[in-house]
């Protein structure tokens, strides 16, 4: 037996803010709200389907450089210069972290800084 990713916590600063933006680069839904700044996020067909929920916590705590963690999307509908052009029209912002200029990713940050890779392999849509 094995474990699966279920749920990726993510505290912030703006929950309200980061379900907007990760909802649109998702095509997630709000899926519940609990007490004071916490907003999950997730497919349509809500928890323990095949992709996890996004759990958003409100911190006042400052980042402190870079996280250990980030996320890789794929493109599911489109190729990866129409997603990118997507992507930066939603808030993301393009991050230079030494990425090689020819890589076949490109490297962006969420309305908060978060960093995550947009890569160049279309997937089909769950």
């Amino acid at each position: 037996m094995a474990c699966r990713i279920s749920e990726i916590v993510l505290q912030c600063q703006d929950p309200e803010a980061l379900a907007r933006f990760w909802c649109e680069v998702l095509d997630f839904v709000e899926l519940d709200r609990e007490a004071e700044g916490c907003i999950e996020i997730g497919p349509r067909e809500g928890f323990g389907g095949a992709q996890p929920t996004i759990i958003l916590i409100r911190t006042d705590l400052p980042t402190n450089g870079n996280t250990r963690l980030h996320i890789d999307v794929n493109p599911t509908d489109r190729d990866q210069d129409a997603e990118l052009e997507r992507l930066l029209a939603a808030g993301a912002k393009p991050v230079d972290v030494g990425q090689p200029a020819d890589a076949s990713w490109h490297v962006l940050a969420d309305p908060e800084g978060n960093e995550f890779c947009l890569l160049k392999s279309r997937l089909a849509a769950l």
